[in-house]
C-alpha cells in the first residue's frame, strides 16, 4: 500500500481525435485494451496501489464515462468534473489545484501501464522528499512528440524538453502540496510547458522509471498495450519480443 494521505486524479479530458481517425467510435477513456476501458485500467491501477480518493475530469462529451466508472466501481469516492478544456495544462490545474493539500498522484488516462508497475512507481514516489515533486519516465518512447528528460544518478531530473535523450515522460506525476496550492502561470498552454516551467524555476523534480509504459493515442498504441498485456508482468523477455515486433509494424 503507498501512502495513506495521497490522494489520486485522473486527467481523461481529451478529445482523442486520432483514436477516432483511427477507427473508434467510444470515446477516449472508454477505449479498450485486452478488454479493459482505459479508464477502468487507470482506475484498477490507483486501488492496486491502495488509493481509493481520485479526482477526475472529463469533457462534457464524455459523460457517459461518468455512469459506466459508476457502474464499475460503485463504491468508488470520486470528485468528477464534467469541463471541455481548452488544454492539457487547464485539465491537469483542474484536478490538481488546492488551496491546501497533500500530494496527490495523476495519472493521464492514455497512459497504460501494468498494475505491478503502477503501484512500484507510487511507492517509490512517495518516498522521496515531501516537497518534491515526480514524473514517471520510460525508455519505450511510444509518442509522436516526446518530452525528454535526463537523469542524475539520485533521480533528479538535470535536463527537460531537450530534442533527443534515453528518457520520456511517461504520463504519471506525484505532484507536492506546494506545487498543488500554486496555479500555473499565466501564457502557458500546455502541460508539458508547465512541468517545464517548473523544472526551470527550481522546483525539485525527480524522475522514476517505468520500463514499459505506452502512451495511448493511435490504433498502434493499443496494439502494443494489448501485447505488453498479453506478455504478462513477470516476463520481461516476452516484453522485450511485443516491443521490437511493435517497432517493426
Amino acid at each position: 500500500m503507498v501512502a495513506q494521505s495521497l490522494v489520486g486524479g485522473i486527467i481523461a479530458a481529451g478529445l482523442g481525435s486520432r483514436l477516432r481517425h483511427d477507427g473508434y467510435t467510444v470515446s477516449k477513456p472508454l477505449v479498450p485494451v485486452a478488454g479493459v476501458p482505459l479508464i477502468g485500467g487507470v482506475i484498477e491501477n490507483f486501488l492496486a496501489a491502495g488509493i481509493g480518493t481520485l479526482r477526475i475530469i472529463v469533457n462534457e462529451d464524455e459523460r457517459e464515462c461518468v455512469r459506466w466508472v459508476g457502474d464499475r466501481f460503485p463504491g468508488l469516492a470520486v470528485d468528477w468534473i464534467v469541463r471541455t478544456t481548452a488544454s492539457s495544462l487547464e485539465s491537469f490545474a483542474a484536478v490538481t489545484t488546492a488551496r491546501a493539500g497533500d500530494r496527490m498522484l495523476v495519472s493521464t488516462v492514455d497512459a497504460w501501464c501494468r498494475p505491478g508497475d503502477f503501484v512500484r512507481f507510487a511507492r517509490a514516489s512517495a518516498a522521496r522528499p515531501a516537497d518534491a515533486s515526480v514524473l514517471a519516465v520510460t525508455p519505450l518512447v511510444a509518442d509522436e512528440n516526446p518530452l525528454w528528460v535526463d537523469l542524475d544518478e539520485t533521480g533528479r531530473v538535470t535536463a527537460l524538453g531537450g530534442v533527443s535523450g534515453r528518457l520520456v515522460t511517461a504520463g504519471l506525476y506525484l505532484i507536492s502540496g506546494r506545487v498543488r496550492e500554486t496555479p500555473p502561470p499565466a501564457g502557458l498552454g500546455r502541460l508539458r510547458e508547465y512541468l517545464t516551467w517548473l523544472w526551470r524555476h527550481g522546483e525539485p523534480l525527480y524522475g522514476e522509471v517505468i520500463e514499459t509504459v505506452v502512451d495511448v493515442d493511435r490504433a498502434e498504441d493499443v496494439a502494443l498495450a494489448e501485447a505488453l498485456a498479453r506478455a504478462g508482468a513477470e516476463t520481461p523477455v516476452a516484453c522485450s519480443a511485443a516491443i521490437q515486433r511493435w517497432e517493426k509494424s
